[in-house]
């Protein structure tokens, strides 16, 4: 694939681009910190019984994990879908608690979902881990765990509750970056940290989210420090336009200078809303090129990224984006 003739000239024409030694290790490096998504089984979810009627309030919240939307539950859009819930079922299962559920087509549910122009959100989603400050104690922790995994398990947002310092050796507080390579270890994709002491669940917090993407802070009980984060996190909704179809998209990142940007950048493409794949497709000393599969395609791409710290929008032609990167 060429570049587009709009694209901004760099020190070496793309059709001389090799993958360097640079690029070796970067993929060593990228082998060593992939992205720890998790893959949420959305269409399995606790059922009251075989009724219609437990079907249909089943089938809302599939409506809500699928979209990752909370309005989703009462979209009249929806209300065929809903009404004709039995239609979707495959079958029956008993959760890891012993609790009975029903399992729908996933593949009908979200052809329906896209039928009536509303988005889907991918399945793999980031592995959120939750930081408490200060920490609670044994039966106030228990409590926030369970009213953290409740609301998650609705939306559909893979977490845990850990105990992190957020502070380094000196008492001084993490960065950003820092608190990401900090997730990272513990095997996650990033991190939410409520400020606050909560004696009750509806008690409220300080949230701060840090992804790889953006950084957002906001104040609410439990609750919201879980709905925001999927609202922060699920596509916007863009109706029949883009048909949340995925699309292969071409993205050239300039000012890359090391081998911690190059992992950095392959980070956030990985974590980016909507992305299902980032690859890596070339690099010179100055810029690299990633081949992206994303819901959306370039324009989604664009849309997702708007809100990055760290990438400058410079153009955009086709399935072409450039940005240039910002440490």
């Amino acid at each position: 694939m060429s570049r587009p003739a709009s694209a901004p000239s760099t020190s070496t024409p793309w059709a001389r681009t090799r993958i360097t030694g640079l690029c070796v290790a970067f993929f060593l490096l990228a082998a060593s910190s992939a992205w720890a998504a998790r893959l949420v089984r959305v269409y399995e979810v606790d059922a009251d019984g075989q009724s219609t009627k437990a079907l249909q309030d089943a089938m809302r919240q599939v409506l809500v994990r699928a979209t990752g939307r909370r309005e989703s539950a009462d979209d009249p859009a929806f209300a065929s879908l809903v009404a004709e819930a039995p239609k979707y079922v495959k079958g029956y299962t008993t959760g890891p608690r012993g609790e009975s559920q029903v399992v729908f087509d996933g593949a009908a549910v979200e052809q329906a979902i896209n039928t009536v122009g509303r988005s889907v959100w991918d399945p793999q989603r980031p592995f959120t881990l939750i930081v408490l400050v200060p920490p609670r104690v044994r039966t106030g922790e228990d409590t926030a765990r369970a009213e953290l995994e409740r609301v998650a398990a609705e939306r559909g947002l893979p977490i845990t509750l850990i105990p992190l310092a957020l502070t380094d050796a000196a008492g001084n507080p993490l960065s950003a970056d820092a608190l990401l390579q900090a997730a990272q270890r513990y095997g996650g994709d990033e991190i939410l940290i409520g400020r606050g002491d909560t004696p009750t669940p509806d008690a409220p917090l300080q949230w701060t989210l840090y992804t790889h993407a953006l950084s957002e802070s906001w104040n609410g009980p439990l609750a919201a420090g879980i709905d925001r984060t999927v609202d922060l996190l699920v596509p916007q909704q863009q109706g029949a336009s883009l048909a949340q179809a995925e699309a292969a998209a071409r993205i050239e990142i300039d000012g890359v200078t090391s081998l911690n940007d190059y992992a950095a950048i392959g980070r956030l493409l990985q974590s980016a809303p909507g992305v299902r794949r980032a690859n890596l497709a070339g690099a010179d000393p100055g810029n690299v090129v990633f081949d992206v599969l994303v819901r959306g395609g370039a324009a989604g791409l664009d849309q997702v990224l708007a809100g990055s710290p760290h990438l400058q929008h410079i153009s955009s032609s086709g399935t072409w984006v450039i940005y240039r990167y910002q440490p």
